[in-house]
């Protein structure tokens, strides 16, 4: 009796994490996107200042490195958010192999 309440436990501490940050995810997934998009105009800008010949091609550089380091941030910020999906998919009762491959134990990555 004591392991099925703790596995109650386990199973509301889950999901309630897991939501949480679900709602945290996404509304860092939109401060990233509009950073994006600021970066992109920035670099736009910058590199047409560049080209008519306001600016020297490092101002251009460093708004081009801006861009790349915003648009990998919001890479990594994709992949948190459906890691958090598979893991509240799973707390809440989700299927356990995923086109019939076990799922791997917790706190373990599967080889691809």
């Amino acid at each position: 009796m004591a392991q099925y309440q703790q596995a109650i436990q386990t199973a509301f501490r889950d999901v309630a994490d897991g939501l949480a940050r679900r709602g945290t995810i996404n509304n860092q997934m939109a401060a990233q996107t509009a950073l994006v998009e600021a970066a992109t105009d920035a670099y736009t800008l910058e590199d047409a200042r560049y080209r008519e010949g306001i600016d020297p091609f490092l101002q251009s550089l460093v708004a081009q490195r801006v861009l790349y380091t915003a648009r990998g941030t919001l890479v990594a910020t994709r992949l948190i958010k459906a890691q958090n999906l598979v893991t509240l998919y799973r707390s809440l009762g989700g299927d356990e192999t995923i086109d019939g491959v076990p799922a791997p134990p917790p706190g373990k990555t599967a080889a691809r």
